[in-house]
């Protein structure tokens, strides 16, 4: 089955991509430049598509900064960036842009799924992670291309860490996944995303591979 996967570069995303590849379907990724600071998870992305030998779109929608780069520390380098979930982290209805673009996609290449790493650990604090909502985009979906198109995140009620597991024994190459949403040489091991990436390896009990300035 042809399925369109959301890949970010980060770990949950990622090892989704292993999970659909080792189920047989044949993936189409599609990538995201939405003005984030952290260019450095499409760098990440690529490297993962080329793995698993995927095609992939990166498609540019940076001027949303004009829209909304101002609301978000992951697009404005004004705003400090916190160390724990607050509001000002969250860009706004960011996944329901990038299944649009993906629902296209998926009427380009023939391909009738779409899959996003949406997981559980994200769910109260991001209304667009939850399962009550992209089962919504989906009756848009299927209302807006005449279509059965099925939109799936199926980590939407997995921890992190139980992702990780997942991951490990899919041979997940987490070394090349990026999470920080600064884009300095490494991950910076203190923001919000990088601290629950530790914690995620911490409460899986597996060892991480990630080289972190802190």
């Amino acid at each position: 089955m042809k399925a369109v996967v959301i890949l970010s570069g980060g770990p949950d995303s990622v090892t989704l991509a292993y999970k659909a590849k080792s189920q047989g379907h044949q993936l189409y990724a599609i990538t995201f430049d939405y003005g984030q600071i952290a260019k450095k998870e499409i760098i990440y992305a690529k490297i993962i598509a080329e793995k698993l030998g995927m095609e992939q779109k990166i498609v540019d929608l940076s001027s949303l900064n004009d829209v909304f780069g101002s609301t978000t520390a992951l697009m404005d380098e004004n705003i400090p960036m916190p160390s724990e979930f607050e509001p000002e982290i969250i860009v706004p209805f960011r996944n329901a842009i990038f299944l649009s673009v993906a629902v296209a996609y998926t009427q380009a290449v023939g391909a009738n799924k779409i899959l996003y790493g949406a997981q559980g650990s994200d769910a109260p604090f991001y209304p667009d992670c939850r399962k009550e909502f992209f089962k919504a985009f989906q009756t848009a979906a299927r209302k807006g291309t005449a279509s059965q198109i099925e939109i799936d995140a199926p980590f939407h009620n997995m921890k992190k860490s139980e992702i990780i597991k997942l991951g490990a024994k899919l041979d997940v190459p987490y070394e090349s996944t990026w999470s920080c949403y600064l884009n300095n040489e490494r991950q910076c091991g203190v923001c919000e995303s990088c601290r629950n990436r530790k914690k995620g390896f911490k409460e899986a009990n597996i060892v991480d591979p990630t080289k972190y300035e802190e």
